[in-house]
């Protein structure tokens, strides 16, 4: 398959530059994939879609302000974007700023510095940080690293929106966007109707949005990321299965460590790579946002719901004027 098969048009006043408050009042589209039909809602309304005693899976992975300035011991100034989690100290990491090289400790403020332990590859390195508390020392210095299709800067708001109600474990660079939709109400509305809920982690890397530029789909490959199935989810998959009931995968990351794990308990680095031609099987229905053109998280949303039914449903997005990408609107498909 072509790379550009999975192109589509999208005029740019249709990127959502701010989120929907409340949460829960974006648009949803629902995909019926064994009527080929679709019917446009809200995301309030998705206990109405879903039955009792249906699984939704969400990501509880945590962003983290991973975005870094400081200077080097000359005065220079460094910016250090960290892409990848490896541990609380070490990560990978582009690092932008003039001649950087191995050994080099940038320092951010008092209680932080960032050494530079090894060159991977163009501007991205291995890289330290040093602090007492890590994690404590990025939430008082980094910015949130806010998708650069948004054209600016992060604001207090993102701080809040760019984080699901339920993050907890941190280590993403990006959000799990499906989840951001789900406000404190809506899980409550959904719990009303017995729908039941389970958490993976998996840590969004920058890998994620890498982009595309081989000139078919087969070619590309997406880079490992860290994530945990515990066995107390792969459990509640096998009640649900056993009941005739849909595990609801909320997100492409989910999507991915539910199919990763299968059925046992997985924690460890994947790099499944889905696209059309996949057999999906754990997943049975899934929420997502609406990607980029020629992206691989586009290839995963295409091989789960087809890759014609998607593409006229994005058509459709396009001409009903839903709002895209990050902080988009949203489909379940079913």
């Amino acid at each position: 398959m072509k790379v550009e098969e999975f192109d589509y048009y999208l005029p740019e006043e249709l990127i959502a530059r701010y989120p929907v408050e409340p949460r829960h009042a974006a648009k949803l589209m629902v995909l019926d994939r064994r009527q080929s039909s679709i019917r446009h809602d809200t995301f309030w309304n998705l206990p109405l879609y879903l039955q009792e005693g249906d699984l939704l899976v969400f990501n509880n992975s945590k962003v983290l302000p991973a975005r870094l300035y400081g200077r080097k011991p000359t005065g220079g100034k460094v910016e250090v974007l960290l892409t990848d989690y490896i541990t609380k100290e070490e990560w990978h990491a582009l690092v932008g700023g003039k001649a950087i090289r191995e050994g080099l400790t940038v320092e951010v403020a008092e209680d932080l510095r960032v050494e530079v332990l090894q060159h991977l590859e163009g501007a991205k390195f291995m890289v330290r940080l040093l602090s007492p508390d890590p994690l404590r020392a990025l939430d008082r210095y980094g910015k949130i690293p806010i998708p650069p299709y948004l054209r600016r800067e992060e604001e207090p708001i993102d701080r809040v929106y760019y984080q699901t109600v339920f993050a907890q474990v941190e280590g993403s660079v990006a959000a799990p966007t499906a989840s951001l939709h789900f406000s404190q109400e809506l899980l409550r509305r959904l719990e009303e109707h017995g729908i039941r809920s389970a958490f993976i982690t998996l840590h969004v890397s920058y890998g994620t949005f890498k982009p595309v530029k081989v000139r078919t789909v087969e070619e590309h490959r997406v880079d490992p990321e860290y994530v945990r199935v515990a066995e107390d989810v792969i459990n509640l998959v096998r009640e649900c299965k056993r009941r005739g009931n849909r595990v609801v995968a909320v997100g492409t990351t989910v999507v991915r460590a539910l199919e990763t794990a299968g059925d046992a308990p997985f924690e460890g680095w994947t790099d499944l790579y889905i696209h059309p031609g996949y057999d999906f099987k754990v997943v049975d229905a899934m929420i997502t946002n609406f990607h980029l053109p020629k992206s691989s998280l586009l290839f995963l949303v295409c091989a789960f719901g087809g890759k014609d039914f998607v593409l006229s449903a994005y058509q459709q997005a396009v001409e009903k004027r839903y709002r895209f990408y990050s902080y988009g609107d949203g489909m379940l498909i079913l």
